[in-house]
């Protein structure tokens, strides 16, 4: 069983879109509607011997009931549902010694349905019957999901990088050797006609040099100044780099030089205290990354995913629409992988964290930050996702009362608006303090002064040219940084 939980770990866990506890007391064929609509989704793992609230009644008094919840697999789901089981030593509600049941139901390829001919897919914590277009949908589906399985023409083993393989069978605790793990699990090397074939998710992600195959398997960056992508003598393109190799390698690449693409934004908080944040949480961007290499289609082989960053936005392309029953307006709680093993290799190495959760939790994290919700948007065959960095309080603003609170409500004071970040940039150049306060566009000499200058000067952000004659008529500011490069 490969999904490695502990007693500890179940007892913390939520029900989601990949993990399940029902009561060992459970129906048979209420067992099977649960263990279908995992095998229709991403698979997952079921506890059985855990009650809703969490309480654990364990199994070791319903050994008959188990015997038939084991066969409901066969005898309730129709083509039978693959499980993996194994049962877990712990202490029962009582605190006597007990035991627990983990179903572990494995992706598939195929339509699952129970004996009522319904089918069912997991959708967040709950097992949602399909209607007839859902059904059709999702059956279409199955039959193109696995382009990931298909083997790569021509490629052998190799062009396989065995070191990696190694390094990553040690991660998983697997004990034989790297050939045997491709040959014996998840079908990444399989035999045909007496020849070994490389399937396309091997190449992807243990390939020596996956691009021979695969060329746009990667990711480009590209970087706009300003809000608009211009052409010809207008071409603002300010930065363009491709990212290339096996599929951990890109990601890593790519994430390491976003990250020292992003900004960080410094403003005077509500508190009159200075605060320093990304311009993006560092989940969000991660997030349409990541997901963008696990869910592309990879069988359309004439783009690249590319990142798009303009002043105001980040987008992600990526080629491929939305799989399965997967809709815009259903996307923050249905879930299909397109790439299962490829889904779970990066889950292996974290990053991809909870499966079905990614989505919901980007909508949150730019809630919590003040930005505004992600956009997402199909056009042809490329998916869009897009963040704004635009905070509902982005800016330094001015106070009416200079009493901690901050309402850009000063009268006739703020015809503009201006980051800290903004001023640090004009003041590169020593700037007077009449200068900086028109940059402002502040009428109020005293409100400037209190809100803006002395609290820069006090946080070592400005410097005075004349220090000891703070009240020179010659007297300018400049940003320290500046200075120090001076």
């Amino acid at each position: 069983m490969s999904c490695k939980l502990t007693i500890e770990q179940i007892r913390g866990m939520t029900e989601s879109p990949v993990f399940d506890r029902k009561s060992a007391r459970i129906d048979a064929k209420a067992l099977a509607i649960h263990l279908i609509a995992f095998a229709n989704a991403d698979g997952g793992v079921i506890a059985i011997g855990v009650e809703d609230d969490g309480t654990i009644t364990g199994i070791d008094a319903y050994q008959e009931r188990i015997n038939e919840l084991l066969r409901a697999p066969f005898d309730y789901c129709k083509p039978s549902v693959h499980i993996e089981t194994e049962q877990l030593s712990c202490a029962n509600k009582d605190g006597k010694p007990d035991h627990i049941l983990l179903i572990e139901v494995l992706q598939s390829n195929e339509l699952h349905a129970n004996q009522a001919d319904d089918v069912f897919f997991r959708v967040g914590d709950k097992s949602k019957k399909l209607n007839f277009e859902e059904r059709l949908q999702l059956m279409y589906a199955k039959g193109t999901r696995y382009f990931e399985d298909t083997p790569v023409p021509d490629a052998t083993m190799d062009d396989i990088d065995f070191d990696f393989v190694r390094a990553y069978t040690q991660k998983l605790g697997y004990r034989k050797s790297p050939e045997e793990y491709l040959r014996e699990n998840k079908a990444f090397i399989s035999a045909k006609g007496g020849k070994e074939e490389v399937s396309t998710a091997a190449m992807l992600l243990f390939g020596k040099n996956p691009k021979h195959y695969f060329p746009r398997a990667r990711i480009r960056f590209v970087r706009y100044e300003g809000t608009e992508a211009r052409v010809g003598a207008e071409m603002n393109v300010i930065k363009d780099v491709v990212f290339e190799g096996r599929i951990l390698q890109v990601i890593e690449k790519a994430l390491e030089f976003v990250r020292g693409q992003i900004k960080e934004r410094t403003y005077l908080g509500t508190d009159t205290r200075f605060v320093t944040e990304p311009e993006y949480p560092e989940f969000a961007w991660k997030e349409l990354i990541v997901n963008a290499v696990a869910h592309r289609d990879y069988s359309i082989k004439g783009t690249d995913i590319q990142i798009k960053m303009f002043d105001d936005r980040l987008t992600v392309e990526s080629p491929g629409t939305l799989p399965s029953i997967v809709r815009l307006n259903n996307m923050r709680h249905v879930h299909f992988s397109r790439n299962p093993k490829i889904a779970q290799f990066l889950h292996e190495y974290e990053y991809v964290q909870e499966f079905g959760e990614g989505v919901d939790r980007l909508y949150e994290v730019m809630d919590a930050a003040g930005l505004p919700q992600p956009e997402y948007r199909v056009e042809a065959f490329m998916l869009y996702a897009t963040i704004m960095n635009t905070r509902k309080v982005d800016t330094v603003q001015v106070a009416g009362q200079v009493t901690g609170q901050v309402t850009g409500q000063v009268t006739g004071q703020v015809t503009g608006q201006v980051t800290v970040q903004d001023i640090l940039g004009y003041c590169t150049i020593p700037r007077s303090r009449q200068e900086i306060q028109e940059f402002c566009k502040l009428s109020s000499r005293s409100n400037f002064s209190k809100l803006y200058l002395i609290p820069l000067l006090k946080s070592g952000q400005l410097q005075m040219t004349i220090p000891d004659k703070p009240n020179s008529k010659n007297q300018k500011y400049i940003a320290v940084s500046t200075m120090q490069d001076i």
